[in-house]
């Protein structure tokens, strides 16, 4: 996921699998809204007969054996999925702090099954029960035949106990909004807007809002495994569900199985480093776009790639004094204009549409596609409702894993920083301490070796050119992880597996299906 600095928040924001290639389906079909409807669960038991029974209490903390030996109730629900939902403690820390639900879909294995395989597509808030509706039609068919894949909306996230602060027409307030940096009457208008959310995230949450962080999702994630009935956890995550996974394996290195971590995130950086790291991932994106456009006919960037560059910036800057016009009633905000830009640079494939965005921009001042891929990146549907939680799970757990100084020197000092390193962009992952500033809740205290010590293989898979997780932190995972070991993709977007080749496929399922890890150094 990513967030500008014209709303005060860390970087990550929609850095989850799935998003990039969503909109190349449906942006270069249509620009009509793109939300569509998850289908509803039914009622349908499930046959018992074909159902694996639960390990039991086995590895419960003290005070929560009987949420470790709970039994599922699998539905048939949409299209040949089974949905559950399973009971997680609102604190393990204290058993007697209540409970809270998580949501879980899975497709069964089409042959003879080794165990379940949990997903996330990243986020964090990204909803787990919605990306393995793709598992077809993304994963091999090996890993198909070979496991459960089981999806679930991490704590806070979606359709599991949900982070709440505003309502619609708040939220799209909020997400629209544009403020001067570089003036401290601008800083103080965003720290404003960072309290009053967090202070309605509060308010609409409760108690839960302190614990919505990685570590605590890392042990609902234990819990499921056991839940399930696998001794050990198998698990594919993408973009920030490699720190989740991560996380888990530090906690529990002896139950973790095979491990698959893909557009990995450096779990050594401060929040401050991933700033500056996100923006030269998307400079750098942005000026590979660039570089494409120019090369082939119709582009509307013109001169060198330098000034293609400039020309990209001129029309964010023009979005923060004159929003650009639409169709509808809305305008394009700095904001929306840096949102629509961003999310196309997640894969190559959405290239096109954001020619079309930028070209109706330049040369008519208008924002329609701008708008359009806004308000895709937002989940945000033609009538002014949104169709996730993403922007408050995102918030609520950044703001528990980690936090910036919000010293307005010290910002100033790591925006001058960032900007040099990302002129074009840089600007827009600056003066994110502002977004935890005033949150209600502390940093969760780490409280395991985020080397996982005794972990069996930790398979980590970068991208040379991803915008959202840069290479470099991939690098830094497979070294920080004893057990890591590193996979490179030589390609532009974010993520591999599903997306890039057969080389990486075979990487991925080889590990997974067989257990056979890949080479060290492998480049594909």
């Amino acid at each position: 996921m990513i967030f500008p600095s014209s709303r005060p928040s860390l970087p990550l924001r929609r850095a989850r699998r799935g998003a990039a290639a969503a909109l190349v389906v449906t942006a270069l079909v249509t620009l009509a809204a793109c939300d569509a409807d998850v289908p509803g669960k039914d009622v349908t038991p499930v046959d018992e007969a074909t159902s694996q029974a639960p390990t039991g209490a086995s590895g419960a903390p003290a005070g929560f054996e009987d949420l470790y030996a709970q039994d599922l109730e699998w539905t048939s629900c949409s299209s040949g999925f089974e949905c559950a939902t399973a009971t997680a403690p609102v604190s393990w820390d204290d058993p007697e702090a209540g409970t809270i639900e998580l949501d879980l879909k899975r497709t069964r294995a089409t042959g003879e099954k080794q165990g379940s395989l949990l997903i996330n597509p990243g986020g964090p808030g990204g909803s787990g029960t919605t990306f393995v509706e793709s598992a077809a039609t993304t994963f091999g068919d090996r890993l198909l035949e070979a496991f459960d894949v089981v999806g679930f909306d991490p704590r806070g996230v979606r359709a599991s106990t949900e982070v709440v602060c505003y309502d619609d027409e708040g939220k799209d307030e909020y997400l629209s909004a544009a403020f001067d940096v570089e003036t401290d009457e601008g800083l103080e208008e965003m720290r404003q807007a960072a309290a009053d959310w967090a202070q309605a995230c509060a308010e609409n949450t409760g108690d839960l809002l302190g614990s919505v962080d990685t570590q605590s999702a890392a042990k609902d994630m234990d819990m499921l495994r056991a839940v399930l009935g696998d001794d050990q956890l198998n698990y594919l995550g993408f973009s920030y569900g490699t720190d989740l996974g991560a996380t888990y394996a530090g906690l529990f290195p002896d139950r973790a199985g095979r491990l698959v971590l893909d557009g990995a995130m450096d779990p050594t950086l401060e929040a401050a480093d991933v700033s500056k790291g996100q923006a030269v991932g998307f400079e750098n994106a942005l000026r590979a776009y660039v570089e494409d456009c120019q090369a082939g006919q119709e582009c509307p960037l013109t001169g060198s790639v330098d000034d293609g560059m400039q020309q990209v910036r001129g029309v964010l800057d023009r979005a923060l004094d004159r929003p650009y016009p639409t169709s509808g009633d809305r305008v394009v905000t700095q904001t929306l204009a840096f949102y629509g830009i961003a999310v196309t640079l997640y894969s190559e494939q959405s290239w096109p549409v954001l020619t079309q965005a930028l070209d109706e921009a330049i040369s008519a001042a208008t924002g329609d596609t701008l708008l359009y891929l806004a308000d895709f990146y937002n989940d945000r549907n033609a009538d002014g409702s949104f169709s996730t939680n993403s922007t408050e799970a995102f918030s609520a757990i950044n703001c528990l894993d980690s936090r910036s100084s919000d010293d307005v020197e010290t910002m100033r000092a790591e925006a001058a920083a960032i900007e040099e390193a990302a002129p074009t962009v840089g600007t827009f992952f600056s003066y994110g301490g502002l977004t935890c500033a005033d949150w209600p809740y502390p940093v969760a205290e780490r409280d395991y070796d985020v080397t996982a010590p005794g972990a069996p293989p930790i398979v980590v898979i970068g991208t040379t050119n991803d915008p959202a997780t840069p290479y470099v932190w991939a690098q830094g995972m497979a070294d920080t992880l004893a057990s890591g070991v590193l996979v490179t993709y030589d390609g532009e977007g974010h993520t591999a597996y599903g997306r890039s080749n057969d080389c990486i496929a075979d990487a991925v399922e080889d590990y997974l299906v067989d257990g056979t890890a890949p080479e060290e150094g492998l480049t594909c």
